[in-house]
Order: C-alpha cells, then sequence, then structure tokens
C-alpha cells in the first residue's frame, strides 16, 4: 500500500459515551459521562460525541448541562430526517439540531440495499435526506458532520450510489464525511482500497474513518484508512460497542503518535496519561481491567521468560516495541515455573532486596518458585507472596502472628418475614508475642467470615491493619498433578488488597481445602502490609 498522506494532522473523535454505552453490560449515568467527558476533554480529545439528544433521559441530562470544556467539541448524534418528512417537522432531527453543542454528527443509510429495505424509500429521497439535513445542522450554527452508514458493504454492492451518498453531505456542507465499517466485516486491503477510491473521487471532502471490531481488525482497518487519506479517527476508549466493540482509542492513539510519526492534538507529554485514562474508565464502570490490553495492560511489558527478561535487562528493545513509560506503563519481570536468576534479580531490584548475584541461595529459591508453580502456586499475579517467599529464604521476615485453629460454620435458613439467609461464621485463634487472640465473625460467605475474624484478632495489636480492605478474590479449581496424593483436586486462591494510602497488592494460597487455601493467601496479605508499614517485633 502506498501511503496517500497529504498532511499530518489526525483529527481524534471518541465516541464512548454514545457506542460504549451499546457495550453489553454498561449503563452509563449522567454523572459518569460527565465526569468521563472531563477526563477526555484534559487528556486533549477533539471531538466528543456525548449522545443522541432525545433518545433518553440520561442523554436529555447530559446535554442539559454546560459540560464546560476546554479542548474538545461537544457533539450530538442523531439520525437525518426521516423520509417523506421535511427537515422542521421531525421533532427527533430537531431535538438534535436544538441541543447546545458545538458540532453535530449525523448518520444515514449508504447502502442501497438498507435505503430500499429498511427505509422502504426511494434512492434519490435518501440523498436529499442527507443533504438537507447536513444543511440543516450546520444552518443552526452547528459544524455539521455525516456518518455514512455500512459504507464499506454499500460501496462493495454498488459503489457509484455510496459515492453519491458522500457527494450528498458534501453539498449540504459536511465538515467531515465518515466512512463507516457498521458491520465490522471488512479488512484492512479492503478498507484502503475503498477510502482510496472515495478520496480520489472527491479529493476536496475531509474523510473520517469510523470501524467496528467483528473481525477483530477495527484498529488495523483504521490505520489503513488513515494510510490512504483518512484523517478523522472515531473510536472508544477500551474497545468499548456493540457486539464485539468499536476500534480502540487506548490502541489507536499509540500507533498513530509513536508508531507512524502522525501529529494529533493531544500533546505528547500527555501520552503517559494513556494506562490512567484507561484504568479510569474500567474503575468507573466496575470491570476489571484487561491485563494483555496492547499499550496499557499489566501484562504489556510483562516478562515471564528467564531467557527473555535476562535479554530485556541488557537493553529493553531485545523485547519490548516501545518504552513502557511514555505510555504511562511500566515494566516487570514475573516470577514462575519458566523463571531463571535474571527474573529473580530483577525482582529482587523491584521490591529493594539487595543480593550478590552470585549468591548460592539464589539457586534453591529458584528450584523452589519451580516446585511450587508445579504444585499450583501462581507467583506471576502475586508479588507481595513472591517477595515474602524471597525475604523469607534470604534475610527473614518477622514473626508477626501465627495463625493457629479456626473453624467456620454456613447456616442456611428463612427469616420471620419467610426471607432466605445464608450466612457464615467463623471463629479464629491468632497467636502474637505468646499470647492468644481468639475472635468469631459472620460474613456473607466464608472467607468473608474468616478475614473478618482474623482482622478482628489481629487489630488488637496491630490497629493498622483495620484500614486494609479485600478488594478481589479468585478461586481456581486445579486438577490434580502427577505428585498429587490422592485424586483430590487442588484449590488456588489469589487476593487482591488495597489501603487508604493507595497501595495494592496481591497474594495466593494453595491447599487442597478452600478455606486454608484462603487463610494462607489472607495472611500474607497481612504480613506484606505489616512488613511494608515497618512494623517492628
Amino acid at each position: 500500500m502506498s501511503d496517500q498522506r497529504t498532511d499530518d494532522l489526525i483529527i481524534i473523535f471518541d465516541t464512548t459515551l454514545r457506542d460504549g454505552g451499546q457495550t453489553r453490560g454498561v449503563d452509563f449515568s449522567a454523572a459518569d459521562k460527565q465526569f468521563i467527558a472531563q477526563a477526555l476533554d484534559d487528556f486533549g480529545i477533539d471531538y466528543i460525541e456525548g449522545g443522541w439528544p432525545g433518545a433518553n433521559p440520561t442523554d436529555d441530562m447530559f446535554f442539559s448541562k454546560d459540560q464546560k470544556l476546554k479542548n474538545a467539541k461537544l457533539v450530538a448524534f442523531g439520525m437525518t430526517r426521516r423520509g417523506g418528512r421535511s427537515v422542521e417537522n421531525d421533532p427527533g432531527l430537531n431535538a438534535i439540531l436544538n441541543a447546545k453543542t458545538d458540532a453535530t454528527c449525523l448518520v444515514g443509510k449508504t447502502w442501497d440495499f438498507h435505503v430500499t429495505t429498511a427505509l422502504n424509500i426511494e434512492l434519490d429521497e435518501n440523498l436529499r435526506m442527507i443533504t438537507e439535513s447536513v444543511a440543516a445542522a450546520k444552518a443552526r450554527g452547528h459544524e455539521s458532520m455525516f456518518d455514512c452508514e455500512h459504507y464499506f458493504d454499500g460501496y462493495k454492492a454498488n459503489p457509484d450510489y455510496a459515492l453519491s451518498c458522500v457527494q450528498a453531505a458534501h453539498q449540504g456542507g459536511a465538515s467531515w464525511v465518515i466512512l463507516c465499517d457498521t458491520n465490522g466485516g471488512s479488512l484492512p486491503d479492503e478498507v484502503y482500497e475503498i477510502v482510496t477510491a472515495t478520496k480520489k473521487a472527491y479529493p476536496d471532502v475531509r474523510l473520517g474513518i469510523h470501524c467496528h471490531n467483528d473481525s477483530g481488525v477495527a484498529v488495523a482497518n483504521s490505520l489503513a484508512a488513515v494510510k490512504a487519506g483518512a484523517r478523522q479517527v472515531q473510536g472508544t476508549l477500551n474497545g468499548l460497542g456493540e457486539r464485539c466493540g468499536n476500534a480502540d482509542l487506548i490502541t489507536l492513539i499509540p500507533a498513530l503518535m509513536l508508531k507512524q510519526g502522525y501529529q494529533t492534538n493531544i500533546p505528547k507529554d500527555k501520552l503517559s496519561r494513556l494506562k490512567p485514562l484507561s484504568k479510569m474508565l474500567d474503575e468507573r464502570l466496575n470491570r476489571q481491567s484487561d491485563a494483555h490490553a496492547p499499550y496499557v495492560g499489566d501484562a504489556a511489558f510483562a516478562h515471564k521468560g528467564g531467557l527473555h527478561a535476562s535479554a530485556a535487562q541488557k537493553d529493553s528493545r531485545t523485547y519490548e516495541h516501545i518504552v513502557p513509560e511514555i505510555v504511562g506503563n511500566q515494566r516487570s519481570y514475573l516470577i514462575s515455573d519458566q523463571t531463571g536468576r535474571s527474573n529473580i534479580l530483577a525482582r529482587f531490584k523491584e521490591v529493594g532486596i539487595e543480593i550478590d548475584s552470585k549468591d548460592s541461595r539464589i539457586e534453591s529459591l529458584i528450584s523452589e518458585v519451580k516446585h511450587k508453580e508445579f504444585s499450583g502456586w501462581a507467583f506471576d499475579s502475586a508479588e507481595a507472596s513472591f517477595e515474602l517467599l524471597a525475604r523469607r529464604r534470604l534475610d527473614g521476615v518477622p514473626d508477626y502472628f501465627e495463625i493457629g485453629r479456626f473453624r467456620v460454620m454456613d447456616e442456611r435458613r428463612f427469616n420471620a418475614r419467610g426471607e432466605l439467609v445464608v450466612e457464615s461464621e467463623a471463629t479464629a485463634s491468632i497467636l502474637v508475642n505468646g499470647k492468644t487472640h481468639h475472635e468469631a465473625a459472620v460474613g456473607n460467605g466464608p472467607v468473608n467470615a474468616v478475614d473478618t475474624a482474623i482482622r478482628k484478632a489481629l487489630s488488637q495489636v496491630y490497629p493498622l491493619l483495620s484500614d486494609v480492605e479485600l478488594i478481589d478474590y479468585k478461586v481456581r479449581i486445579l486438577p490434580a498433578n502427577e505428585q498429587s496424593s490422592g485424586t483430590g483436586a487442588t484449590t488456588r486462591v489469589l487476593i487482591e488488597f488495597a489501603d487508604s494510602k493507595g497501595q495494592n497488592w496481591r497474594t495466593v494460597g494453595v491447599s487442597t481445602n478452600i478455606i486454608d487455601a484462603s487463610v494462607i493467601a489472607l495472611s500474607d496479605g497481612m504480613c506484606w502490609k505489616l512488613l511494608h508499614a515497618g512494623v517492628i517485633v
């Protein structure tokens, strides 16, 4: 593919607040939209599509408030006028035209099959709908843009008609005409060829690209369109969107700026906010972030294989395509059954353990880690447990406490109102400095009950542990391996903790009993907190 670049500035158009709201399991509130819009504006996004005025109360509330954007233009989305109606007599269109926004982006059919089958109107009437609606938005003082729905399917079926829709929008005064792969079924070579042909037919029309990810190539399709001459890119944060999602701006923006040398209105020093921006959205939606997301995932620059880790420490370019800090990420070295001396030394450096690289204890630690991994432990996801394991073998960890006996009882009953109640009660005995502390607690599950009982006992001696919160709990049942005694499966528990200082840490526990595995992980979590708080026994 030859590069049709005529200028280096790419305009970024975010559709998270509209397309993202169509994601399965995502339901934005007006407050969510306002918060995300401010974050996008601060990052440097050019256009923020807020939603569809008149479509629902949430969007109406969002557009009724002054968003006070400093950098971005706020965009209202909606359809062209309906067939057989004038602009003035179409309430849906007028809700968009009356919105207090900088711009509008109207969508219309560009596939003749949709025009005659879905809309059941004449092809020429659809062209008039496009021109008149775009012109009406411009006349109301908006910057007027047009989305060519199903453009690539339409072009394949009837290129002349698809091109006539582009012309109709241009005649109406559209500042941008955006070509949409609405079904997400096109591939990069097709996108490149069709955008190239469209640009050749209408060289004065500013083209944009809007891709869905149904074939898994929305980002690639967007890059192909830019290479062919599109200068506006639409997408969503973290690839949110209907069905398989939309083109992911978190991946697209660094690809455009770092890989292909294009300019955007996002300052380069703000690229370090990419990961925080991605995590902000997930946290706002109460979703687990994708650890393997390009550029910003926790695993994006994580080295697990010993050979890779060794080379990366000598020169990170051996196994990293960019410097992770540029996009707000960081390099990490994982501990696992593939661990080598390089991984261990790199992890020691991260946690502040000083040791001679030739120390013979390193080999025994590597051997122990590999044996534990074979038995079901997973230190690559539990860095706190690895640190404690290493320190216990090297320089020691204070004996803060010892967990003695614990017992859990579950009860399922109906209360006086006939409501089903399921609760757990746990008792735990903790030995601290030769003194036993015995506590009981009720929880909404056995692990919650045990955690609460242990915490109550420990907080009597270590009040700072009352600040620790269990924020994630994962259980995996592992099949018995060749070294297992009997046929019972092993349970692995991963727990993530947090405190008010913003620290997060993860621990692991393994046992044939789920409660015992949980207690092991809970114990490590409390020990790690005490160790890093500098508590002295």
